[in-house]
């Protein structure tokens, strides 16, 4: 050992303030050598819906690659305190595996999250929405459905709990729409739940259109964009629904 030591070249201070500036750099983000800090006013008002779609794309991209951006948490808490400028407002269920922050690969301040079960729209989430865009913003509205959907399942099924009833019969349209009044088994039947998903996003979107004057002024006006997309449990990707 003591001549394998004696063989090696000492570092030279340039090399050990390198190294050093590295690991420095490295422990400020996480293990990653740069951040990405959050939007700005005019850096989210010079985007347009096409582009923060492709945002969302990306971000979906790289979650799924599992090669997400560097974020430094405690500096974009300090940033957005005292206001936020995000780009979209997605619109997304309450599954605890769909965080559209974490599929999306966004930061503080990046995008509003309304999460309700099945992703389905009342005046509440209405309201938020029409917030994000009008008020705050926003230049993408994003319905996120997903695969094997609990709530879609439980509407299939019929089921009666509480405040629950009221939440999936919102989503029956969708399943009708699909069996064509004939039963689902989601136990027997995957396919169908997922596209009743899917036509429960659909449903959504037209519901967004129709249900609110100011967010059709802004859609009408290409001010603002409004997508829709399911997300796989398995493999992590979003599947952005062809308008």
């Amino acid at each position: 050992m003591k001549q394998l030591m004696q063989g090696l070249t000492p570092p030279t201070g340039a090399a050990l303030l390198l190294a050093l500036s590295l690991l420095t750099a490295g422990c400020q983000t996480g293990g990653h050598p740069s951040a990405v800090a959050p939007p700005t006013r005019t850096e989210q008002q010079a985007s347009t819906p096409t582009q923060v779609r492709q945002r969302l794309a990306d971000g979906n991209a790289r979650y799924v690659a599992g090669t997400p951006l560097a974020r430094d948490w405690a500096t974009a808490r300090t940033a957005t305190a005292g206001g936020q400028f995000p780009y979209a407002a997605v619109l997304s269920c309450l599954d605890s595996r769909t965080s559209a922050e974490i599929i999306f690969d966004q930061g503080h301040g990046e995008i509003f999250n309304a999460r309700v079960a099945g992703n389905i729209l009342n005046d509440d989430i209405l309201g938020s929405l029409e917030f994000a865009c009008q008020v705050a913003g926003a230049k993408l509205i994003a319905v996120i459905g997903h695969t094997e959907c609990g709530a879609v399942k439980g509407a299939c099924s019929g089921v009666q709990l509480g405040h629950l009833t009221g939440l999936l019969e919102r989503i029956k349209p969708a399943v009708t729409e699909v069996s064509g009044g004939q039963s689902v088994e989601p136990a027997t039947q995957p396919q169908l739940v997922n596209a009743v998903a899917e036509a429960n996003v659909r449903l959504v979107l037209r519901q967004i259109r129709e249900r609110s004057l100011g967010l059709r002024a802004l859609l009408d006006a290409g001010k603002i964009g409004l997508v829709g997309g399911l997300y796989e449990l398995h493999s992590g990707r979003v599947n952005f629904l062809n308008e």
